[in-house]
Formats: C-alpha cells, structure tokens, sequence
C-alpha cells in the first residue's frame, strides 16, 4: 500500500496525514473510503471528532479504531480502504470497533496476477549509496564477521555452546576484526523423517548459515547416529571441507569433553585468518534485508511498517533486495502482492503458499492465520489477523514482487521477494538469514527484544510513549510521525541511513545488550517419532 495512496486531508479537518507535512489531532484519517479512523492519543468519552461532526460514545485507547459513520452489521470494516472484518452487529459513529464487534471471515479477493507490475526503477550504479562492507574471497559481501558452530542434531548442541563460551571477550581481544564465536544449536536433526520436506528444510537452513557471508569460518558438529548425519548434510547441500569449514563426531572424537577441546583447538587455528579483513565502500545492491514485525500495535501499519517499506522502496532503486516474509501475516491482503508481481507464475507461487497452510499445514488450528492474534497485538489495537497483515505487508513497501522462496532457499534475485515462514520472529528471521540476508529490520509497537546473530538488527519503535520507556532497545523511533516532527518519506530516509551504518559497523542496540545467541530456530514442520 503505497503512501501516495493514502487521503490528502485539510488541516482544519484535525487529522494527521501520513505524507508531508501532517496536523496533529485526536484522530487519524487513512483513506477516503474507510468506515473508521484511529485514535492517535487516548480518547476520552464525549471526545467532538472531525470537525465536531460526531463525538466517541466510550473511551478509546491510542491506536484503536472508532467508526467514522454508522455502520450496519455484516458492512465489511475498511481501513486504508481494504477489508479488515465485517461488522458483528451495527455499530454506531463514534464507537470504538475491535474483536468486540468486528468478525473475522473469510472474503474473496481479485489476485489480478502482475495487473499493476511495472519494472523498477534502479538509480545509475555510478550514483548509487554505499557501505563499508567485508568483501570475502569469492565476492560474497558481510556485514559482520563472525566464527560459528553448527549441531546437526541437539545431541551435538551442548558442546558447540561450551565451544563457544570459551571464547570470552577477553580471550578474544587480540582478534579485534572477529565479532564472537556463536553456537547454532537447535532441537532437531534426530527423531524425525530420514528424507522429504522436513529434513531437507533443517539442512538448508543449516547450509545456508554455514555459506553466510557474515561466517568467517565455521565448525559442524554432530554426534554420530542421528538422523541428519554430518556427511549426509554436506553431500546434500554440497559442502565441502577445508580451511574455513571443518567438523567433528563426538562419538569418533572421544565424547563431550575431548570433542569441545577439539573445537576450541580448531577455532584458536582459524582466529587469525578470521581476524586478516579489511571494511571497504561497497555498493548498496549488496544488502539484503530480512523484514520482521513482532508485538504489533495499531500503529504499525501507519508509523513504523511503511516507513520501512519506504526505506526498502530506496534499497530496491539502489540494486538492494528486501525480504518480506511471515505468511500468516500477509493473509487476507495478499492480493496487494500478486497484483504487482513480475508475472502470473510468481503470484500463483505465493498463493500456493498461503493455500499450503489453510489447507494443509493449518486446518483447524488454533493459529493466527485462522483469525485470532496474539494477546499482545489484540490488546495493541489489532482486532484480527486481516488487520494486522495490512501492516505487515506494508514493511516490503510498493516496489514489484520478483520472486516467492520456501523457507530458507537461497535468495539470489534483487528487489522485493517474498520468503515462506511462520509468523514466529525467531522462526522467519532463521530462514531469512539462511537465505543470505546480511541484516534485520524489526518493527515493533509493543517492544520486541531481538537479536540475530550472525545478522544485526536494527528495531523500529511505532510510537515514541514505547521508544521512551525502551530506549535501549529501540534503535529508530517512527513515533515522530505521529508526533509531527518527520514525515513518513523522511522517517523512510533515516531508516536507510540507519540501514547503511549498521551494515558498515555500528552497533545496533540487540548487539549492544548482547542479543542474539538464542534465536536460532529452524521451523520444524514434520513429525516427531
């Protein structure tokens, strides 16, 4: 949903617009068509809104929805003009509308495949930004430069994380280059399917942190009768040994104490070449951002969502790729992607996706896609997953979508493409990082504490009350756009300045508070026997 979308409203009207300059008021407007706006403070009872032409019939908290006009029961609700329920009952102006009384159920939406694609615009190379990236040997790009272990079973998981451990700040001083040493481990890799769908998602999502670019080196290790067998993974995903890749069997090793000897020998060996690199200006096409949204709120999809998809809109001209991803929370509004998709084939794939988890992965489950959010976004101002995939998708901005991925396949088209993942941040940053991308923009209005190593991630606060109280979290505040001190195309700028100087080094503040160690989490999506 593009900014240019939204409603241009007049100043005496007290709403807030969402591009330019903007008028401070208790409400917010979004589009003509809609049947409710948003309170943008805390609205008190007898509240006279939009000119005085009707008052709010009960208190409404920042960020929920009170309706504009009567609205009958069974109306659809529309916000930024697109069905997000249907009335549960008649709803008269100015009251609040949430779960209460909004209806979620299914409607049918015109995917029009590739209607409104139009190619991108890409900025000459000459003149496009740059950042001081790692350049590896092959022509990979980091954007940190990390030593990691990787368990192909949780067997395996304790003694890659005491390898790790070893290696304190202290001991690694004399390395100043090398970020950390990190331990992937993780619950899978025995007890489960041999082949399919299953094991092959665990192993490429393991071979594709072993390739990242942002992993100097890294060490394998299993036990030696599980399931996903060291040599298996490496014959599968087609990983060879050498310098910058070895592993171990602890059970040919000696056991865990001799085999967590073995790794931190191994590592001591590695450190120096690890430490041997130099940042140098490297175009911005070499970025590509994994997006995410965790503890949504009803500002998400004004504030901090399009302001990131605005900051993508500038990588994708600058030759970057953005990554939107999280499944079930794109339902409902999918039809804002495949409408721009480069070509028919590529709209049918994410909808084959989002067909794969109604009909098979999800039937009959208690899980967002079939309507309820969590209790965090619902108490934000979210009444449903419709409402809240409006927001969503908005963090990949308005550019064509090029491509659909599974779960951690290789990304390797630029622009804006979309990557088949859970809603579970952990989960959908996982497969996104072992897809290559390099950083992680996060929106949050609740306030998400995430971190995603080998990857930084930079934390997009919806509203400045929450960015206050959280400030060591938060790295931007797209609460100023509510605030009237940026417009959401300057907010979009700094976003990908922010984007840039992370990727050239600064720290982000997850890195800062040390986050990212445990976040490792490869969706697990067969069966445990």
């Amino acid at each position: 949903m593009a900014a240019s979308d939204t409603t241009a409203v007049p100043a005496e009207s007290g709403t807030l617009n969402l591009s330019g300059k903007r008028v401070i008021g208790p409400i917010i407007r979004l589009h003509a068509n809609d049947n409710v706006v948003i309170a943008r403070t805390d609205v008190g009872l007898g509240v006279a809104l939009e000119d005085g032409a009707y008052r709010s019939r009960s208190q409404v908290p920042a960020g929920y929805k009170i309706a504009a006009r009567d609205i009958a029961g069974g109306e659809p609700i529309r916000k930024y003009d697109v069905i997000i329920g249907f009335a549960a009952r008649d709803i008269p102006r100015g009251t609040m509308v949430h779960s209460h009384n909004v209806e979620f159920r299914e409607f049918d939406r015109d995917y029009a495949h590739a209607r409104d694609y139009k190619p991108n615009r890409l900025v000459p190379p000459q003149e496009r930004a740059t950042f001081n990236g790692i350049v590896r040997p092959d022509g990979r790009v980091a954007t940190r430069n990390y030593i990691g272990l990787l368990s192909t079973v949780n067997c395996s998981a304790t003694v890659i994380r005491k390898a790790a451990e070893w290696f304190t700040p202290e001991r690694l001083a004399a390395y100043p280059n090398v970020d950390g040493v990190v331990a992937f481990n993780h619950a899978l890799g025995c007890g489960m399917e041999m082949t399919g769908e299953p094991m092959s998602l665990l192993r490429r999502t393991l071979a594709g942190y072993a390739r990242h670019p942002n992993l100097a080196a890294v060490l394998v290790v299993g036990l030696g009768c599980e399931r996903n067998q060291v040599s298996t993974l490496l014959e599968q995903e087609a990983l060879e040994t050498g310098a910058n890749l070895k592993t171990f069997v602890m059970q040919d090793t000696g056991g865990t104490r001799k085999t967590i000897e073995a790794c931190i020998a191994e590592i001591e060996l590695m450190l120096p070449a690890a430490n041997d690199v130099v940042r140098t200006p490297v175009p911005a096409s070499h970025l590509k951002v994994g997006l995410q949204c965790g503890g949504s709120d009803g500002f998400s999809s004004i504030t901090a969502n399009p302001a990131l998809g605005a900051a993508m809109d500038i990588l994708v001209s600058h030759g970057g790729t953005a990554i939107l991803s999280e499944t079930p929370e794109i339902y409902g509004v999918e039809q804002t992607l495949t409408c721009r998709a480069a070509s028919r084939a590529i709209g049918e794939k994410l909808v084959e996706r989002i067909l794969w988890w109604k009909e098979e992965y999800a039937k009959g489950r208690d899980v967002q896609i079939n309507g309820v959010v969590s209790p965090g976004n619902n108490k934000g101002g979210l009444a449903n997953i419709f409402e809240k995939s409006l927001g969503s998708s908005m963090k990949g901005g308005t550019t064509a979508l090029m491509e659909v991925y599974k779960y951690a396949e290789p990304v390797t088209t630029s622009g804006l493409v979309f990557m088949d993942t859970p809603g579970y941040d952990p989960c959908s940053a996982t497969g996104q990082i072992a897809g290559g991308a390099n950083l992680i923009a996060f929106t949050t209005g609740r306030g998400s504490m995430f971190g995603a190593k080998p990857v930084p991630s930079i934390k997009l606060a919806t509203n400045t009350p929450m960015y206050a109280r959280l400030t060591e979290d938060m790295d931007v505040n797209c609460g100023e756009i509510l605030d009237g001190t940026a417009t959401l195309e300057e907010m979009g700028i700094r976003i990908f300045r922010e984007l840039l100087d992370t990727a050239s080094g600064k720290r982000s503040k997850s890195e800062l508070l040390g986050l990212g160690d445990n976040e490792f989490v490869p969706w697990q999506i067969g069966i445990m026997g």
